[in-house]
């Protein structure tokens, strides 16, 4: 039945070779966002509050971000394959300029009136206006990061992973420690609080963006062609738009649907507790759930070099194999994941946030569901992210990922939560649902075979 997953010590050998880096890039990320929530923690719930609702409207420009990434990873991969550096060139060159594009409007919207629109996300004063007040300074760092993670992101698909990892490490360590200057006011800064986290990260995405383009002029393995990439030429903007476009706006959409969670949730009675359980148990999941992520990220690249290199029926026959290992290991980390919720964060993790005992209950609770699906959710970001969007099946990539979240998850979460006003453990539950309908749509779709394309081929 799983003969399928003989495939010889030399393909899992090298497929950890590139999850590894990515892993520990994960964890470079999902640490300092940890660190962030933790020293913005220790000013207070309303603080955490506050930060956590402004990465709500963030959270949809990374993953606007990430979808620029990802299509652009479709076509870089398999061009790879064909070993074809003038035309990643020019898919580079596309990437930056829309990635560029947007995160630069959003800074300009969160510059002139963040106030109006971090309002929009929850209903507490004081939580808006420390959003505010974050959102204003932090979204400008989105520019310079924007074109960080595109550049990484081509790197990653030419196989050198190990790239976003020093990037990414040498950002943690300058943002924690502007962390600990500016929001507490040490070697004679003043102590800005709120606005001093969003100044270092600001800073620290203003370093990583210099060491990127440092690298990148320099680096000999694949070298940068800069008529190429400011000049990418119609023909790329037409092929870019074809198969990136539709993960663009799978992206966006997808963010705007999950976005709706935190926001139905800061609508709903007690929303500072259940708001700060929220950032405190996001933080703690990203941590926990690094190596399956990763494998979606490496099972991108494995597809798509393989389809590129014209190997289509060994291109499916992987896809099934990288979507078993993710279930697998969903399965493994959840496991662990929920004892180390009960016996190491519940009791150690949750006094360092100063939660209240009404957060850390409800943080609890959300972590528990989350690592109880967390099989299946590795499975569906594997299938999607990585086996069908690095098979060139980018719009029913986009269909099954989307189609589960607005007819199912938003539309059940905003009854439960706000029309019904049940406890938020039904908000979670709904989530859960959410990922059983992707599953099965994703499911079908693999079984197919038919989401194999060379997104590459010329048309005549």
């Amino acid at each position: 039945m799983f003969s399928y997953m003989r495939q010889g010590k030399e393909f899992y050998r090298n497929m950890f070779r590139l999850a590894l880096p990515i892993i520990l890039q994960n964890l470079v990320t999902t640490s300092l966002a940890l660190v962030d929530t933790f020293m913005v923690g220790m000013l207070g719930e309303g603080p955490l509050a506050g930060v956590t609702n402004a990465n709500t409207p963030i959270f949809v420009v990374l993953l606007l971000i990430f979808g620029v990434q990802s299509g652009s990873t479709v076509l870089i991969s398999q061009y790879w394959g064909r070993r074809d550096e003038e035309a990643i060139n020019r898919v580079l060159g596309v990437g930056i300029y829309v990635a560029g594009a947007l995160s630069t409007l959003f800074a300009l919207v969160l510059c002139f009136g963040s106030g109006p629109f971090m309002a929009l996300f929850c209903n507490d004063a004081e939580v808006a206006a420390y959003a505010a007040q974050y959102g204003r300074i932090v979204g400008f760092s989105y520019a310079f990061n924007s074109v960080t993670q595109v550049y990484i992101a081509a790197q990653r698909s030419m196989g050198n992973p190990e790239l976003g990892l020093g990037v990414l490490s040498i950002s943690m360590c300058a943002n924690t420690f502007l962390n600990w200057v500016f929001i507490f006011g040490n070697l004679g800064a003043p102590a800005l609080g709120v606005e001093g986290a969003a100044l270092a990260t600001l800073c620290s995405r203003i370093i990583e963006f210099v060491v990127t383009v440092t690298y990148a002029l320099c680096n000999k393995r694949f070298k940068l062609r800069l008529r190429a990439v400011l000049c990418p030429g119609l023909e790329t903007v037409k092929r870019f738009a074809q198969y990136a476009t539709p993960v663009v706006l799978n992206e966006t959409l997808w963010g705007l649907g999950t976005s709706l969670y935190p926001t139905i949730m800061g609508h709903m009675a007690g929303s500072k507790e259940i708001l700060a359980a929220y950032a405190v148990a996001g933080n703690v999941e990203k941590v926990c759930t690094v190596a399956v992520m990763a494998v979606a990220a490496t099972t991108a690249i494995i597809i798509g070099e393989t389809v590129g290199a014209g190997e289509t029926e060994r291109a499916r026959e992987l896809g099934k194999v990288t979507d078993t290992v993710a279930f697998l290991l969903g399965a493994a980390f959840g496991a662990l994941a929920i004892a180390l919720v009960h016996l190491v964060v519940a009791p150690v993790v949750y006094p360092l946030f100063k939660l209240s005992a009404a957060a850390g209950r409800i943080a609890t609770m959300m972590l528990t569901v989350t690592f109880v699906i967390l099989p299946i959710q590795g499975f569906n970001t594997t299938n999607v992210v990585g086996v069908l969007r690095g098979g060139g099946d980018v719009t029913a990539a986009a269909l099954i990922d989307l189609s589960p979240l607005w007819v199912v998850g938003v539309p059940l979460a905003a009854v439960v939560g706000l029309v019904w006003r049940l406890d938020v453990l039904w908000v979670c539950v709904v989530r859960a649902v959410e990922q059983f309908a992707r599953a099965t749509l994703g499911a079908i779709r693999l079984r197919s075979g038919k989401w194999v394309r060379d997104v590459t081929r010329r048309e005549v």
